[in-house]
């Protein structure tokens, strides 16, 4: 039961992570050290249904109810007070970087992993400046092939769990489909026949490719570990700059002119707990993995 409610737990920080843009809760995943379990237990579903069902429900579960119960406070945080919100999500990531790239130096490092980890970086960063292409249209006057659009844009919005660094929340922002998507979610209490039916059309792309991205990803880490260990190393220290030119995209006016001395001090206090906090887990998580591989002493 403990262990139900410690990966209920973990399930509900990603989930907070991924409905919030410019974060991406495979980055957490990575941070909180279940990724490499995470990605095997989806490839693995049909496989070992039993144990990876087991996995898997108690951090799906914690992701949902994190979602339901999060998402008007973190609406209201990033409204008012953006700024200090980012700070400490930004100050989670680099408390988590010193164990990754210890892990990487661990596992080696070539030349060519340069590449492994700049082209990453710029990946995520470069996602940042896409324009974004309008607010998408989810009510009942939309396209037909607007239902078809929002399973593959269900599909791209699984990255937001499945590569680390990438934010999903980010990536439904540039195509203009974030807000609607909440929206439709307030839409039930209207409309609930045709709200009902876009969510699962969405729900429908997610899981399709949150299976597909899960199983390309547990390839390249079993071919190629190496390389892949430094890309997501990539992919993460991208996310910390792609985080803060996210929100300067979505908050110009506040960033630039309306923040004041407070907002800039708890922005501060809060980046420093954030990587104290990060960095603490992080060390917490490595101290009890080798104690469980160390050898037990025979009586």
């Amino acid at each position: 039961m403990k262990e139900f409610f410690k990966k209920t737990g973990i399930g509900a920080v990603i989930g907070v992570a991924m409905i919030i843009p410019g974060v991406s809760g495979g980055t957490l995943a990575v941070l909180l050290n279940v990724y490499d379990k995470l990605i095997s237990a989806i490839s693995d579903l049909r496989k070992d249904f039993k144990n990876s069902v087991a996995f898997l429900f108690p951090i799906l579960l914690g992701a949902a109810l994190a979602v339901a119960a999060m998402y008007f406070p973190l609406k209201y945080a990033l409204k008012y007070a953006p700024f200090p919100t980012v700070m400490l999500f930004a100050g989670l990531m680099v408390g988590s970087c010193p164990k990754l790239i210890k892990d990487g130096v661990k596992n080696g490092f070539k030349p060519f992993n340069v590449a492994s980890i700049l082209i990453p970086l710029a990946v995520v960063i470069g996602i940042c400046f896409i324009p974004e292409l309008g607010k998408a249209d989810l009510s009942t006057e939309m396209p037909v092939y607007g239902y078809f659009l929002l399973i593959i844009i269900g599909a791209v919005a699984s990255c937001a769990l499945v590569v680390p660094g990438v934010s999903g929340s980010m990536l439904l922002l540039i195509f203009g489909y974030y807000n609607p998507i909440f929206e439709t979610i307030s839409g039930l209490k209207t409309d609930f026949g045709h709200s009902l039916l876009v969510l699962f059309l969405f729900a429908a792309g997610l899981i399709i490719g949150f299976f597909s991205i899960a199983k390309l990803m547990k390839l390249f880490m079993k071919k190629f570990p190496r390389g892949t260990l430094w890309a997501i190393i990539g992919f993460v220290l991208g996310s910390i700059p792609a985080i803060f030119i996210t929100y300067n995209k979505n908050f110009p006016d506040f960033v630039y002119t309306s923040l004041n001395a407070a907002h800039i001090a708890v922005g501060c206090v809060l980046c420093v707990l954030g990587i104290i906090a990060s960095f603490a887990l992080t060390a917490y998580v490595e101290a009890k993995n080798n104690k469980k591989s160390e050898p037990t002493e025979e009586n």
